[in-house]
């Protein structure tokens, strides 16, 4: 007997996909304001749904903290491939890597939250290092492609930089700091143009 194909399943409501955008999004504002004390009845009521809602869609607070944290770093991502597709390569790269730096900060105000899940903030970190590593591989490498930047630019050297950031977040001005950086970054890869010989003299 042919084995019978199981239907595909189904997508989400589109109430429910709002719902559960409009929770990861409150539960971001809270638990920067409020951190590892934030209240998940605060956070239902400050998304306009009752108690029931939100434990159907998170039903633990480590899952709601969880999924906040994972939905930046897609974000983060998509940004990427957007940027890619909208704006020169270069720009793209540069743009991206601020993004990044909006990221880490953002981050930071969490971080209290995140170290209450199991594993702390370091398993979330480690859970979304590849994706940040494709999107930086990415960027520099369409930017090596285009002639922007010199053929032995090493992505990774990129990656070791920025990644340096979350070690100096406590640090008064890591902010500015890490935007100058980016800049730097891009200019010591810049390829060095031509100079065109000076026409000799008869």
């Amino acid at each position: 007997m042919p084995k019978s194909k199981l239907p595909p399943p189904r997508k989400p409501r589109a109430d429910a996909q709002r719902n559960h955008e409009r929770i990861l999004e409150v539960a971001k504002q809270i638990f920067t304001r409020d951190g590892a004390a934030a209240s998940l009845d605060d956070i239902a009521r400050n998304a306009a749904i009752g108690p029931g809602t939100l434990y159907r869609h998170f039903p633990t607070r480590e899952a709601l903290i969880e999924a906040v944290y994972r939905s930046e770093v897609a974000k983060l991502a998509a940004a990427q491939e957007r940027f890619a597709t909208t704006l020169p390569p270069l720009e793209a790269l540069r743009a991206w890597m601020l993004l990044f730096i909006d990221h880490v900060a953002a981050k930071t105000l969490i971080i209290a939250a995140m170290e209450t899940v199991p594993g702390g903030s370091a398993r979330l970190m480690e859970g979304s290092r590849s994706l940040i590593h494709s999107a930086f591989t990415a960027s520099v490498k369409a930017a090596i492609a285009s002639g922007d930047l010199r053929p032995d630019t090493n992505p990774d050297d990129f990656i070791r930089a920025l990644i340096g950031v979350f070690h100096t977040t406590a640090i008064p001005g890591w902010e500015p700091s890490a935007r100058r950086l980016v800049d730097i970054l891009i200019a010591g890869s810049r390829c060095t143009p031509k100079r065109t010989p000076a026409p000799q003299r008869p």
